[in-house]
């Protein structure tokens, strides 16, 4: 336990870094791989419901349907039950032994299973209710409302999956074991595609099935997937399941009391999402002066490019970087806990940055280049595009909070974050009232990306408080030098866009080539800059993603 307003250090505790630093960014390179798989298959499961249905009222209505079991899973299990829930495995397999940990979960999962099941049936009784708190723009077009709430009972069972998958990815993690785990999200996207389809567009209509339906119950087998796929890794280090109670255990009190505030101080951004998808819903077109459809869509569709660079860099850092800190936090050493988090927020900065820049600058020829099919006009891309640029601003901060969260509570500080998320739920919506009666959806995604970096800045502050120091001036001068790094490679992206619109093509061969030539270029300019700025942190991320195929290479 951490006592007092400030920590402690003993100058005998000083670690070697060139252990902790490298394993974190070797573990999430291992993770970063996985995410991207992850990524990769949720952009074309994107792709598929921008080829069949666009960006009008069926995506939207699906979108919204399924926030709620996807807020809820936020809030208690890949949120707030997964950080207290690692932090706590990993002291108790560290200081008590692995039998002791094993029935810590055991007891753990039996009261998750118990909750959320009495969770979701008053989430079934009340949809109607949380659809019109969520949405009541949608009870002002025909049969939309009704759409949602028909599909949100569909997927609520959703949350019991992915609830004990991201128990068993917490535990498989906190035996260092980083790429399965990362992976299972793959197979979600996987099974939610191909479920998805054969249950929307062959099963479906000989079981009475719309095709947005039979999408809905695709997120069900996609969820078993998630979930299934990591058994083997767990029944291999001997972690099998049997249905235990126990409210006496020191981890389950532990636990309990550090999910309390967890579920708010992880909550702020889905939260913000849920305000956000309130306000989308009643945007009034300006030339009808009627509710529109395609806010909602265009919204998420813009997000969906975020999440690769969120979930590649942020959450893979993070993810790697938990189980170190709670390590350091079982026996106490402060230093290497300090010094393990500035190394992981440097690395943030340094790959978040330019993916922001590169994303407002390419927003169009990306967004054309993956949705413009089917359905999806346009249009539709334009009203992407210009969310994706607003959105692009907070892309570090966001990644950031996902370092610095779980960070506080290894410290088991719950509190502060919560706090901190208090405040930004309050800001996000006073920044929606005043700008989406002018910007509309673009507004939306601005107010989010302030948030994300108010948030970041304040726990950042509050975790130098807390550490007497965070190397404050090597995470100043990173960011620095990325920043003018980034500045020089977006001048040459944008030349090259605006070079390749020279040539005698149009449509998909066009887009394709601005995006190749532009991304290839960025690469090529982003490196030599932050080499000639001497960025340190560029070595230890280039050896976490290419030093394991060149050790094989050098094997053969």
């Amino acid at each position: 336990m951490l006592r007092g307003k400030h920590l402690k250090f003993d100058p005998k505790m000083e670690p070697d870094q060139r252990e902790t630093a490298p394993n974190v960014a070797r573990n999430a390179s291992i993770v970063s791989v996985a995410v991207m798989a992850s990524r990769v298959l949720g952009l074309v499961r994107d792709q598929v419901f921008a080829i069949f249905f666009g960006a009008g009222m069926q995506y939207d209505a699906f979108l919204t349907a399924f926030r709620i079991p996807n807020l809820l899973r936020d809030l208690f299990a890949e949120g707030a039950l997964s950080a207290a829930f690692v932090t706590t495995f990993t002291q108790t397999l560290q200081s008590k032994g692995k039998e002791t940990a094993i029935l810590l979960w055991n007891r753990v999962a039996t009261l998750i299973i118990l909750f959320i099941i009495a969770l979701s049936i008053l989430a079934w009784i009340y949809t109607p209710a949380i659809v019109r708190v969520l949405a009541p723009g949608f009870f002002d077009v025909a049969g939309k409302a009704e759409l949602t709430i028909s599909l949100t009972r569909i997927m609520i069972p959703f949350l019991l999956l992915i609830a004990l998958a991201a128990q068993a990815m917490g535990m498989l993690n906190s035996f260092n074991v980083f790429g399965i785990p990362a992976l299972a999200s793959a197979f979600f996207n996987l099974g939610s595609i191909i479920g998805g389809l054969l249950l929307g567009f062959w099963l479906g209509p000989a079981l009475g099935l719309s095709p947005i339906a039979g999408m809905a119950y695709g997120t069900l087998v996609g969820g078993f997937l998630q979930f299934a796929v990591q058994w083997p890794s767990l029944r291999r280090r001997g972690i099998s399941y049997r249905p235990m109670i126990s409210f006496s255990d020191p981890g389950v009190h532990q636990i309990i009391r550090l999910m309390g505030p967890a579920i708010i101080g992880t909550a702020a951004v889905q939260i913000n999402v849920f305000v956000n998808t309130n306000f989308a819903s009643a945007i009034i077109d300006p030339v009808t002066g009627t509710v529109t459809n395609g806010p909602v869509s265009w919204l998420s569709y813009a997000f969906r490019f975020m999440q690769f660079p969120i979930g590649v860099f942020g959450v893979a850092i993070a993810t790697a970087t938990l189980p170190p800190l709670s390590r350091s936090t079982a026996n106490p050493n402060y230093t290497e806990f300090r010094q393990t988090l500035a190394h992981s927020l440097a690395l943030v900065f340094l790959l978040c940055i330019p993916s922001a820049v590169g994303l407002a600058v390419l927003g169009r020829p990306i967004v054309a280049l993956v949705f413009e099919h089917g359905k999806f006009t346009g249009f539709d891309t334009v009203q992407t595009a210009n969310a994706l640029a607003a959105y692009s601003i907070g892309l570090a901060g966001y990644a950031a909070v996902k370092v610095l969260s779980p960070a506080f509570y290894a410290l088991n500080d719950a509190r502060t974050p919560m706090l901190i998320s208090l405040g930004s739920i309050a800001v996000n919506y006073a920044m929606n009232s005043l700008l989406v009666g002018r910007f509309g959806h673009v507004g939306l995604a601005f107010s989010t990306s302030t948030v994300a970096l108010v948030n970041f800045l304040l726990l950042a502050l509050f975790m130098r408080q807390r550490l007497r120091r965070l190397e404050g001036r090597r995470l100043g001068r990173t960011i620095m030098r990325v920043g003018i790094a980034s500045g020089a490679m977006a001048s040459v992206v944008w030349m090259v866009a605006e070079g390749v619109t020279a040539l005698p093509l149009h449509g998909p061969a066009l887009h394709f080539i601005q995006v190749v030539a532009s991304v290839a270029s960025a690469a090529i300019v982003f490196y030599l800059a932050c080499r000639v700025l001497q960025v340190n942190e560029l070595d230890d991320a280039i050896n976490a993603i290419a030093g394991r195929f060149v050790r094989r290479l050098r094997r053969v």
